[in-house]
């Protein structure tokens, strides 16, 4: 197996190292049917919005939120090892005044995050990490209705006053080459529509460097991959710091 992207559809940054491509899907394409010690909520599960702790509420620095999945929420690791947990202390060490609100929950779709927006607006963010779209393309859902949803939460935001940065996803080959190129496309367009800051794979930087940093599922980060994405994502947020 040399190479499972097609070079005509998959960006430089995208290509990743063939054990990795194939981890990579397999983990997603069994990615909602985890294993029963580790399942993922579901959509006959509670879903309530993830808001801020009581005890921040006079806390006066800005916002930045990270909405999102599984991969913000931390899925598989310990409580405060996601990495939006580790993007605060990166933020801190740096002397940036920035509360970190994690609001990412697991199996979220594009759909369902556009149905909790009203919960991330209402904190009044500066700057939004996006991260939402993969559970979709998992799914196979029509890309039009990905990347509709993702624009009204890009235009909610904006009107909320924050800065987006909208971090991409990409899918395993065998969803086909298609697919996959309409599905990694909505991310570029819209960034480019928007004028966001993009992280075109999010996980780009360990996916492509040792798979020791990915969880057995192949696909969600373990602590230590969650400090290597918090570190992807503070290069892209820098700018807007």
């Amino acid at each position: 197996m040399r190479y499972l992207f097609p070079r005509s559809t998959c960006p430089r940054s995208l290509r990743l190292a063939p054990v990795a491509v194939f981890a990579l899907a397999v983990a997603l394409a069994g990615c909602s049917h985890p294993a029963p010690e580790a399942r993922e909520p579901t959509a006959d599960d509670p879903r309530p919005a993830p808001s801020a702790p009581a005890s921040l509420v006079n806390d006066h620095r800005k916002v930045l939120i990270v909405f999102g999945d599984s991969i913000s929420a931390g899925y598989g690791v310990a409580a405060g090892q996601s990495f939006p947990d580790d993007l605060q202390k990166k933020l801190d060490d740096a002397g940036y005044s920035y509360r970190v609100v994690n609001q990412g929950i697991s199996g979220d779709t594009t759909e369902e995050g556009v149905a909790r927006i009203d919960s991330a607006t209402s904190l009044h963010p500066a700057i939004v990490v996006l991260e939402l779209g993969g559970n979709d393309g998992l799914r196979g859902m029509p890309v039009a209705d990905t990347r509709a949803n993702l624009d009204k939460m890009i235009v909610a935001f904006k009107k909320a006053g924050a800065k987006v940065v909208l971090a991409g996803m990409t899918l395993p080959p065998n969803y086909g080459p298609d697919y996959v190129r309409q599905f990694q496309k909505i991310y570029t367009d819209l960034a480019a529509e928007h004028k966001l800051v993009l992280i075109p794979f999010l996980l780009s930087d360990i996916v492509t460097k040792d798979l020791r940093y990915l969880q057995r599922d192949g696909i969600h980060p373990t602590a230590q991959g969650a400090e290597i994405v918090s570190g992807t994502v503070l290069k892209a947020l820098k700018p807007l710091l």
